[in-house]
């Protein structure tokens, strides 16, 4: 079972996205013409970006799923019902509808990818963690039309659904078939060891086209940044109390449910960690001109991955006090 390492790769990553951003946004000010030209790679990043995604995604699984019903209903009427409604709320807080479009189509998919490494590491059910991934990914695919059509308003509607079907068959079915259909002849082709060698291979070089998306994007739309840098600080903290408060929902949740530790770890992790890579490349395909969208997707990364991180590390110590304690009870003989 290919799985991360995600504390050390999600540090290094936060600093890449960081670097990035500043990156891109001192080429902006400082060569305007130069960002310009630059923007002109926005479109074969993202192409690469989501082929990339669909060569390393994890499709097998699925019959674990039957396994575990419970934590399967749980997790995605968490994901797909109850989340939404808190990030719906939440950005009322928001002063802007491309701010709030952005956190909202942020907010609205789970993570497929890094949450399962966080899931291990937490001591969490990676069986059925790896069996929910295509289980969530097509719910999310399925519902980004519609979600979009819903936030854009009626009066984009007729946009939406008139632009966004063709533009996600050209920009995203096809290089997700691509990579689909290379990971395939990989099964097809090589023996496993040299398989996950090079899925791995891959994997370590998404946060690096996702870094050079953010480059690309911000050196051309940093003026939009620059212009109003209040509200984005106000996405951070909105961003901020979305992870505060999902992550005390599956308390609750795990509480009333009596879920074990392994089951009460994957669902948090997969209610905390956000599918930001996908939505990003989808929303950039879907509006190309929404450039404080794209900007509000980016800063959900820049907090995520040290709030994945931080309750890795507060679910390893109540794993382990748990386990202390069993140890010191003495056993009862009958």
């Amino acid at each position: 079972m290919r799985l991360l390492t995600p504390p050390r790769r999600a540090g290094a990553a936060t600093a890449l996205f960081l670097a990035a951003i500043l990156s891109g946004s001192l080429l902006g000010v400082v060569t305007p013409g130069a960002a310009e030209s630059i923007g002109e790679f926005v479109d074969p990043l993202i192409l690469l970006l989501v082929g990339l995604l669909f060569f390393t995604v994890r499709l097998d699984g699925l019959p674990t799923l039957r396994r575990a019903p419970r934590t399967v209903l749980l997790a995605v009427g968490m994901n797909f019902l109850l989340i939404p409604l808190v990030a719906v709320v939440l950005t009322v807080l928001l002063p802007d509808d491309a701010l709030r479009l952005g956190v909202l189509l942020y907010c609205l998919a789970p993570c497929t990818d890094w949450f399962l490494g966080f899931t291990r590491l937490a001591g969490g059910d990676t069986a059925t963690g790896a069996a929910l991934i295509p289980l969530q990914l097509t719910l999310q695919l399925a519902l980004f039309p519609v979600w979009l059509t819903l936030l854009t308003g009626p009066q984009t509607e007729s946009t939406v659904s008139g632009v966004v079907g063709p533009t996600l068959l050209t920009w995203f079915v096809l290089p997700a078939t691509i990579g689909l259909g290379l990971r395939l002849l990989l099964q097809l082709a090589l023996p496993a060891a040299r398989r996950e060698r090079i899925v791995e291979t891959m994997d370590r070089v998404v946060p690096s086209v996702i870094a050079a998306v953010i480059v690309t994007i911000f050196a051309g739309n940093v003026g939009t940044v620059l212009a109003d840098p209040g509200s984005f600080v106000r996405v951070l903290l909105v961003v901020c109390l979305f992870f505060t408060i999902t992550f005390a929902l599956g308390e609750g949740i795990a509480h009333v449910f009596r879920l074990r530790h392994p089951e009460h770890a994957l669902l948090t992790m997969t209610t905390s960690a956000r599918n930001a890579p996908l939505m990003l490349a989808m929303t950039t395909i879907a509006l190309p001109d929404q450039p404080v969208v794209h900007a509000a997707i980016i800063l959900g990364m820049l907090i995520e991955f040290p709030h994945l991180a931080v309750i890795t590390q507060v679910l390893r110590r109540r794993q382990m006090r748990r386990t202390a304690r069993s140890i010191a009870e003495p056993t009862v003989s009958p």
